[in-house]
């Protein structure tokens, strides 16, 4: 297994390509000027991970849903096995709301198997991350971190290279945050629906922060007043909270 330690001069994240024999080659010493960390391109494509009954879900909690302010949410609502939704209104759905009914047991049933499959893949060029993922740039593939993972000093952009239908995943062991303001940037075609974050434990985004892909977490699901989504929030066993936010499926 060849590992290759990609390191940002200001330590913004850690980079580790692993391949085909073990050797290690750091980047070059800082020299006093920022230098963009280079994130190695992956040969191996990954197919989308299928979300079946979930697919019309702009959210989906395991135990309650609560919103203050004027969250506006397009898409359908779900919640399974819980029974307590809070704040719509004042907050808007455009959609339809499931409250453990088939729609909503079958959308829970079916975020397993898509949760389960995006922590099972594998590639022989995954690249493993760590710490803040600010200022990166990503390509098509798999991307995997040991630990919490965090998007907190700068904004990460995923770069399709002109094929729309690119597929980025990427596991996370614990944790996912994202600090005040920070954003996702979709460049070369990339799109919300081909990005898939798998959390281990539990996601919170900041205020006014911007996000884009379908955020699939073990755990619970939290906005902070004024953060976006376009994609998915789905919680399998915690809560899902809002304060003011705009979420859009995709």
């Amino acid at each position: 297994m060849k590992t290759k330690n990609l390191f940002a001069t200001f330590a913004i994240a850690t980079v580790v390509l692993m391949a085909g024999c073990k050797k290690e080659t750091p980047a070059p010493a800082s020299s006093g000027t920022s230098t963009p960390i280079t994130i190695p391109t992956q040969t191996t494509s990954q197919a989308p991970v299928a979300m079946a009954g979930a697919t019309n879900l702009a959210i989906l909690a395991g135990s309650n849903i609560t919103n203050t302010g004027a969250t506006v949410i397009t898409g359908d609502m779900g919640l399974s096995p819980g029974t307590s939704v809070g704040g719509f209104p004042p907050g808007i759905l455009n959609g339809s709301l499931h409250i453990n009914n088939a729609i909503a047991n079958q959308a829970k049933l079916d975020l397993t198997t898509a949760y389960n499959d995006a922590a099972g893949r594998s590639s022989i060029d995954m690249v493993t991350l760590a710490g803040n993922i600010g200022g990166l740039t990503l390509t098509p593939g798999l991307y995997k971190s040991t630990s919490t993972l965090a998007l907190s000093s700068g904004d990460v952009t995923f770069d399709a290279k002109g094929n729309a239908s690119a597929v980025f995943i990427i596991q996370i062991a614990s944790a996912l945050t994202v600090t005040s303001g920070r954003q996702v940037i979709l460049a070369g075609g990339a799109s919300a629906s081909n990005i898939f974050w798998q959390v281990g434990s539990s996601a919170t985004f900041g205020t006014t922060s911007s996000f884009k892909g379908t955020v699939m977490a073990m755990q619970s699901i939290s906005f902070a007043t004024g953060a976006s989504l376009t994609g998915r929030a789905l919680a399998r066993s915690g809560a899902v909270t809002m304060a003011g936010n705009t979420i859009v499926k995709q």
